[in-house]
């Protein structure tokens, strides 16, 4: 009841400011109607003194001058803004946020909790923290309230993210802190889980590039910066249209490429192992987290878990096998 009030408010409130406007453009037009008559004497009056004055003629003959120049360009404005929005409008971008303040941020939130709920949502992002975990997050609130969700983050014991920390050397960005940012992200995804939510969650190993949500028919979109706090990057927010040359669709189809890339492990919530498929979809090997992801660069010994005998392929053709995989493999053996 108490989550029903502010939406039915919003809604009481957007029906009396409609009614409000209806009733200002009547009274605005009885008035103007009224002064009329009054308004024509007071002008003659005025111009029949201002046309025998040179002065007063050339300021008046001015005036209209300026007025007709910002009429124009008014029109002209108008008229690009309307291109540009129609532009905008067969693109799919229905909003921009160009810095977060603290009143873009509440809308954000809002925005996002009534386009993810009861859906099925989507991202990719980093570590996952600032999205997932904290408490005045984006989607703190909208993962209690969907079905299901389908995440993709930065795997922290990679190479390249290890390269990626090391390049950037800010001293309060280190690798173990984003690697305890990553675990805290896990461990929200498996009490989703627990509560019986449809969670998947798969690890990539190259750098971030966009941090993006889809949220049904709405995709929150950020680019990733090399120097700058993702924070401070503009949101961009693209709706689903019936138009195929629309950003929405590009860009749900490149989150469909990544999540079906069988060079992406996926993380089974309940082991806390990274699963390797083939390109047919088939299990290939399970290595365990944070131990086997670098099997060259660390130290511990690989520990793979063995597949059934009713599941193993005894001849695996090389074209099964991922060719990050396999270029893994390869440099492990020489």
């Amino acid at each position: 009841m108490f989550h029903e009030f502010p939406s039915k408010f919003r809604a009481l409130l957007r029906n009396a400011a409609g009614s409000a406007y209806h009733i200002t453009i009547v009274a605005l037009s009885g008035g103007i109607a009224l002064l009329l008559p009054a308004g024509a004497k007071q002008f003659l009056s005025f111009w029949s003194q201002v046309e025998h004055n040179k002065l007063s003629l050339i300021a008046v003959e001015m005036t209209v001058a300026v007025l007709l120049i910002a009429g124009m360009n008014f029109l002209h404005r108008s008229f690009r803004d309307r291109a540009l929005a129609a532009y905008a409008t067969g693109a799919g971008l229905v909003s921009f946020f160009p810095r977060r303040a603290r009143g873009a941020e509440r809308r954000i939130r809002e925005l996002k909790a009534d386009q993810g709920t009861g859906r099925t949502i989507k991202v990719i992002g980093s570590s996952g923290y600032s999205t997932l975990v904290d408490q005045v997050g984006d989607l703190s609130s909208v993962l209690d309230k969907c079905l299901g969700a389908q995440i993709l983050l930065v795997n922290p014991y990679s190479q390249e993210t290890s390269s990626r920390i090391q390049a950037i050397g800010h001293p309060e960005f280190t690798l173990d802190g984003f690697r305890e940012e990553v675990r805290q992200s896990i461990a929200l995804l498996k009490r989703l889980k627990a509560m019986g939510k449809a969670v998947k969650l798969k690890l990539y190993a190259d750098p971030p590039l966009v941090k993006m949500v889809v949220l049904g028919d709405y995709l929150w979109l950020q680019h990733y910066h090399a120097d700058l706090d993702i924070e401070t990057m503009p949101e961009y927010v693209l709706r689903h249209n019936r138009k195929t040359h629309g950003l929405y669709t590009l860009y749900t189809h490149y989150f469909e490429q990544r999540w079906e890339n069988p060079e992406i492990p996926e993380y089974d919530l309940e082991t806390d192992e990274l699963i390797y498929r083939s390109r047919t979809g088939s299990e290939l090997r399970r290595e365990q987290f944070e131990t086997t992801t670098l099997p060259c660069l660390e130290t511990p010994v690989v520990r793979t878990r063995a597949l059934p005998a009713d599941v193993a392929q005894p001849e695996l053709r090389m074209n099964d096998v991922p060719e990050m995989t396999y270029r893994r493999m390869k440099a492990c053996s020489e």
